[in-house]
């Protein structure tokens, strides 16, 4: 199992513990001692403050905090946990995909996604009622991007005509792409264009837009498919053959968990190591762990320590 980790840079509170370049050299240096395959960034340039002060969260600009924690480290993947695909231009963000990945010598994992914040989707002037259009329309113009050649494209108020982004990535014919999201849309959208499936549990009864805001029913925000149980997430799997069979696609994209528990809520090692081994023989080959600590040092340990007793035992 590929264990990842969300990255603690979107901690507002304490700016000494976290929002410093040396919190990165040393939370990098600590995921690395630890054994684990990635660091996660999301996505949230412009949220409402409504939606933050009902449990939604800052983020840091995602390909900075990546090409910062690219700088720090050797052997870490660098994912975005999601990228909100809609939200910029696609050759923008083919753009900064490609520098990153080259930059860091082959180790970016694009994860995409079409978001859920109303508020967010206003400010940034994109059309909230077109996202799943946008995201299907962007995928394919980042994916044709990326190749290093020169290429054509007419979408949604632009049009490439013989334009070329150069040095492509290192990674052929891209990045890894994953798409987040639970609704049998995003699984068809997986098969249709993606590498991966990253989908997230959430809270029971919930079904809430993402993992910090679950549960919560704002208006601000749009819903997702519930994933509650192991149940959920074996059907989601069993729908994702259907489609590859459907579709004549002969190799099964992966299936990378989000985040499988909720800040605070670890569970023992044990319980981590028999939960995660179930995901594994249902077809999953990676899952996020959150670390908490209040303090750099204290989740650099935590890091460790879930290295230790579980990583290590999987």
């Amino acid at each position: 199992m590929k264990i990842n980790v969300p990255l603690p840079f979107d901690r507002t509170q304490d700016p000494e513990q976290f929002l410093t370049l040396a919190a990165v050299r040393e939370v990098g240096a600590a995921l690395e001692r630890a054994g684990f395959h990635a660091g996660l960034v999301t996505d949230h340039p412009c949220p409402t403050g409504r939606w933050l002060d009902s449990g939604g969260h800052h983020a840091q600009s995602p390909f900075v905090m990546l090409a910062l924690l690219a700088a720090v480290t050797s052997t870490l993947r660098l994912q975005t946990g999601i990228l909100v695909l809609p939200y910029r231009n696609p050759f923008i963000a083919a753009r900064d995909a490609a520098t990153l990945d080259r930059y860091s010598n082959g180790r970016l994992t694009l994860s995409v996604g079409a978001g859920y914040l109303k508020g967010e989707y206003r400010a940034l002037g994109v059309d909230f009622e077109r996202r799943n259009e946008l995201m299907d329309e962007y995928m394919r113009a980042l994916k044709l991007s990326l190749t290093g050649e020169e290429f054509e494209f007419e979408g949604t108020g632009y049009k490439a005509h013989g334009n070329r982004i150069l040095p492509g990535p290192v990674q052929k014919p891209h990045p890894p792409l994953l798409v987040g999201g639970n609704s049998r849309r995003a699984i068809r959208r997986v098969v249709e264009l993606g590498d991966g499936w990253n989908p997230f549990f959430t809270a029971p009864s919930a079904g809430a837009g993402a993992a910090g805001a679950a549960g919560r029913g704002m208006s601000n925000t749009a819903r997702t498919a519930p994933m509650e149980t192991e149940e959920d997430l074996a059907a989601g799997i069993a729908y994702l053959r259907e489609c590859c069979e459907k579709l004549g696609r002969r190799d099964l994209p992966e299936v990378i968990l989000g985040g499988i528990t909720p800040p605070g809520h670890t569970g023992s090692s044990q319980q981590l190591v028999d939960r995660l081994s179930r995901f594994r023989e249902l077809g999953a080959s990676g899952a996020a762990l959150n670390v908490d600590g209040r303090t750099r040092r204290e989740w650099c340990d935590n890091a460790q320590r879930l290295g230790e007793d579980v990583i290590a035992k999987l």
